[in-house]
């Protein structure tokens, strides 16, 4: 039996106005391995830092046992600024212990510490933390978490500035570590191979799925389905219900009422909410025969050669990914590319037709009091598809700013929700050469599906820099790979293609891994065919009731009763049985039983009642 951690019960959480967490439950135990995913702006970080202790909850309650120990990771962690790499890494760890045991602790850990700072990159491990990036800064915190042994490891996206090789490598410590761990991350690879269990974040609501990323898919699509096939069964049993109440009941008894009741209680359901399938058929600017062409470009920074001499053409329909080491040039080829940065020797040639969107990787400055929806249009009111122009407030739509979001100030938005709408900004800009720097990074996963399936009907060149295995995956079709000294190599094919090729030289031992999106199709309710009844004769004969007819239009109303009695009974034994599975499949299984039978009375009562009035209206 698992052991439980920490529980959280009925947990609400609101941001300003937005409602994040409501009313929702979570556990933890040990030796579990959870990713959380969700919109951007849905509330993940927020739940990481509910756990942590570094944010409280409105309402609910948050327990954890008192030796269990939490390792948390933000987003932005701070550092102390006169600190070197490894004084900041080892004082993380010893924080709380008397200067014998931190001591001891220090020598402890420092050789793993040394090591763990080198696969990420870390050759001067006593730089100085003000120096670093917030990147380079990202992967010192990182190191002190994986070292702290924690019973509860929470890390907030932290494959955000690792390179392909680093994320193989912290996809294969996570694997075997043994403690509990919570992970906001949008990479896939690591949901599927590193998870046992999704929790995903929707409208303010918890779903957990006992399973990886590809189980999660299949669990979710059959959780919709089976969602919108209630849906569809309980709009027919409300359509019936609307019939009964118009014509009447008989007699208005108790029984009745608990009908009425059953009736508004259909009436007044909320609709089943859920993200639809986007799709965006791109078009761009036209692109002419000429498009991107480098000649003998090199780029160097004292002594370290970025790229030498590399010579390259971008093809029409190009879609090519970025790959290397941090800090082996690839930003600077892009700035390079779209001239930014100048090359010290060689030239770049650019059609007179192209036109190119870039995404930067680096934070844009916004107007925080400038709305989301004024943001967009101060690029483009309309974007042209090949379905037709299509507006700023509707690209905003697919891009999942509805309404009410539209109108927010940019201010108001998460960290996430700002790099998806400056990524929107881009494409309204109707390019026909996107070049994207690092676009995973800080999007969720949905953002990255639209984007990806945006990508799929672009009619222009894709260059994209990006550690995001299964994006280069589902993307691009050939790589330039930077090797860290200065050579830039053309290779035809997909990342893992790639890695299975490079991965004993360029990885080390670490196993490379597909992905697969199951399709499902959406469940229908058969509508019920109802019965009908011949009474056409060769004579005038009056119609009425068969003994069997009469008696049955008698008792129905009272059968009808009863069923209900009968499903209000079992819904309070399910409840009851809420922890007993053997019972509650048998309960949940008795409770279909009744509804088919409710149902089946409804549509016998209502032919019932049709046959009645025409009899009372002389009917032949």
């Amino acid at each position: 039996m698992a052991i439980n951690l920490l529980t959280a019960k009925n947990v609400s959480k609101n941001y300003t106005n937005k409602v994040l967490l409501d009313d929702v439950d979570f556990s933890i135990d040990a030796g579990t391995k959870t990713g959380v995913i969700g919109i951007n702006g849905t509330g993940k970080s927020t739940l990481l830092k509910l756990i942590s202790g570094q944010d409280e909850v409105d309402e609910g309650s948050i327990i954890k046992g008192n030796s269990v120990y939490i390792s948390y990771l933000p987003q932005n962690p701070e550092f102390p600024e006169d600190t070197t790499i490894i004084e900041y890494v080892l004082s993380e760890n010893v924080k709380g212990h008397d200067k014998t045991t931190a001591k001891e602790k220090k020598y402890e850990i420092e050789g793993e510490a040394k090591i763990i700072l080198n696969k990420l990159g870390f050759l001067d491990i006593t730089q100085k933390v003000s120096e670093l990036s917030g990147g380079q800064r990202k992967k010192a915190a990182l190191c002190a978490c994986l070292l702290s042994g924690s019973d509860i490891l929470l890390l907030d996206e932290p494959t955000n500035h690792l390179d392909n090789a680093m994320s193989e490598w912290l996809q294969e410590y996570l694997a075997a570590y043994k403690g509990a761990l919570v992970m906001v991350t949008h990479d896939r690879y690591f949901l599927d191979l590193v998870c046992d269990r999704i929790v995903e974040i929707d409208k303010g609501k918890i779903y957990t799925y006992e399973t990886n990323y590809e189980g999660y898919l299949e669990l979710k699509a059959e959780r919709i389905a089976s969602a919108l096939s209630t849906q569809d069964k309980h709009a027919n049993i409300l359509r019936k219900e609307i019939a009964w109440m118009q014509r009447g009941a008989r007699a208005r008894s108790t029984k009745q009422k608990a009908h009425i009741q059953r009736y508004e209680a259909l009436r007044d359901e909320k609709k089943v909410e859920f993200d639809q399938d986007i799709e965006i058929n791109a078009l761009s600017s036209r692109l002419g025969k000429k498009t991107i062409e480098l000649y003998g470009i090199s780029k160097s920074y004292g002594d370290k050669d970025l790229f030498k001499d590399f010579t390259f053409t971008f093809t029409r329909d190009d879609r090519v990914g970025v790959l290397g080491p941090n800090g082996c040039g690839k930003s600077t080829l892009i700035k390079t590319i779209i001239g930014r940065v100048e090359p010290d020797s060689g030239h770049i040639e650019i059609g007179d037709t192209v036109k190119i969107g870039y995404y930067a990787q680096e934070s844009t400055s916004m107007d925080e009091n400038m709305r989301v929806i004024d943001y967009v249009k101060d690029t483009a009111e309309f974007i042209r598809t090949s379905d037709g122009l299509v507006s700023a407030s509707k690209m905003c739509e697919k891009f999942l700013f509805g309404d009410t979001l539209q109108y927010n100030k940019i201010g108001n938005l998460s960290g996430g929700e700002r790099r998806r709408l400056y990524l929107l900004k881009v494409l309204m800009e109707a390019p026909n050469v996107l070049i994207l720097d690092e676009p995973t990074n800080d999007l969720d996963i949905q953002t990255l599906c639209i984007l990806e399936d945006y990508l799929d009907t672009f009619p222009g060149i894709v260059i994209t820099v990006s550690h995001d295995r299964y994006f280069l995956d589902r993307v691009v079709r050939r790589m330039l790979t930077f090797d860290g000294l200065g050579n830039v190599t053309l290779y035809n094919g997909s990342y893992t293609d790639f890695f299975k090729e490079h991965e004993e030289d360029v990885f080390g031992n670490v196993r490379a891994a597909g992905d697969t999106v199951p399709e499902s199709n959406k469940s229908q309710s058969a509508e019920p065919k109802p019965r009908s009844e011949s009474n056409n004769t060769r004579g005038q004969h009056q119609l009425k009731f068969s003994y069997k007819e009469q008696k049955e239009y008698e008792t129905i109303e009272q059968d009808i009763a009863d069923i209900e009695d009968k499903i209000s009974e079992t819904d309070n034994n399910i409840l009851a049985a809420a922890s007993d599975f053997v019972k509650l499949n048998e309960l949940t299984g008795q409770k279909e039983e009744l509804e088919a039978q409710h149902e089946a009375l409804l549509e016998r009562y209502l032919y019932l009642e049709e046959l009645a009035e025409k009899i009372r209206n002389g009917g032949v």
